[in-house]
């Protein structure tokens, strides 16, 4: 049976804060070759605290961490979530790396504000699709696996 690589965090009280994690996005890897052969600098990744959430289809960040990656947007998608109707925002092609060393190439994340949180981004579905998360609640731990 092959090692799957993994990460398993322990929460104060995981109920409350819910499955957080630090993650690094950068330019995905594609943007990034162009830029080397363009002779142009590759922005560095920013690591974020992100909360994975099964109830989000897709990934997102805050508009801070597009703008100190200098990204362009790629298109527009229609997001709607509890509090709002459908309104457009701005999609990029990113990287994500996760503490347990697995990258993630290419991955479109939604701009979104995340007012009034602790996180800088949403880990959605488009991800955990690759994965296992396992939420022990009576632990307070949750792990992911690719």
């Amino acid at each position: 049976r092959p090692l799957v690589p993994s990460f398993t965090v322990h929460l104060p009280n995981l109920q409350r804060t819910g499955p957080m994690c630090q993650v690094r996005i950068g330019v995905s890897e594609p943007a990034a070759n162009l830029l080397r052969q363009q002779s142009k600098p590759v922005p560095n990744p920013v690591e974020i605290t992100s909360l994975i959430d099964t109830g989000a289809s897709g990934t997102a960040v805050k508009p801070e961490v597009i703008r100190q990656l200098q990204l362009t947007p790629r298109g527009v998608t229609n997001i709607a979530t509890p509090a709002s109707a459908a309104h457009p925002c701005n999609v990029y092609d990113v990287s994500l790396t996760f503490a347990n060393g697995v990258i993630v190439p290419v991955i479109t994340v939604i701009e979104v504000p995340l007012e009034g949180q602790v996180i800088q981004g949403l880990i959605g579905r488009d991800v955990l699709a690759h994965g296992i998360l396992i939420y022990s609640g009576y632990t307070n731990t949750f792990s992911l696996s690719f």
